[in-house]
């Protein structure tokens, strides 16, 4: 709650995450995808959100792309708007998951101090807060280069680009690391689920 407008005060007369947690009996958690763009995030989150919702719990993808049509159209891509997508992402999970979704987060989010202030963010609202990090190498995922994004940076028409000319800070101690050749995108997104059974 630092930073805060002091004209603003915090509503405090809902329900608690735990009272909520206890009526619906529903456990909210934020899974959070980091890893360089190709390198399997968007995929295996959707296949989690497809396992979730298909055993009954409820889930929602909160792809950054996508995010990026609406809540976060006006940022770009500097070091600054990259923290400020982080930021609203992070909050917008939180919401998600406090209400008893599983929230699913997959950001390239390349520096390690904005992914711990989404952690931060989870756990001063008492709610669980899972890293992953996909771990393809810049050479594995520009030969898959989905987008196109690797070929436009190498040509120089796309500036700023996150293991290119941009770095990418691999996490320090994620919740769980998933390799190319750890299998196809449901096989891991089952091992991915099993970090909410802990």
């Amino acid at each position: 709650m630092a930073d805060h407008n002091p004209n603003i005060v915090w509503n405090s007369d809902g329900f608690s995450h735990e009272e909520r947690s206890a009526a619906t009996g529903l456990n909210g958690a934020t899974i959070w995808f980091t890893g360089l763009s190709g390198s399997g995030k968007s995929t295996v989150a959707a296949a989690c959100e497809r396992l979730l919702i298909a055993s009954g719990k409820p889930a929602y993808l909160l792809d950054g792309d996508n995010l990026r049509y609406g809540l976060n159209k006006d940022l770009g891509f500097s070091a600054e708007d990259r923290h400020e997508n982080v930021r609203r992402v992070s909050e917008v999970a939180r919401l998600f998951s406090d209400a008893g979704f599983i929230s699913l987060v997959p950001l390239i989010s390349p520096y390690n101090k904005d992914r711990e202030m989404a952690r931060e963010v989870h756990e001063l609202a008492g709610i669980p807060f899972f890293e992953v990090f996909l771990n393809a190498t810049v050479d594995v995922c520009e030969k898959r280069d989905p987008k196109g994004l690797y070929a436009k940076a190498r040509a120089g028409e796309l500036k700023g680009f996150t293991g290119i000319d941009d770095p990418y800070e691999k996490p320090d101690s994620p919740d769980l690391v998933i390799s190319p050749e750890d299998g196809a995108p449901f096989a891991v997104a089952t091992k991915v689920i099993t970090l909410l059974e802990n």
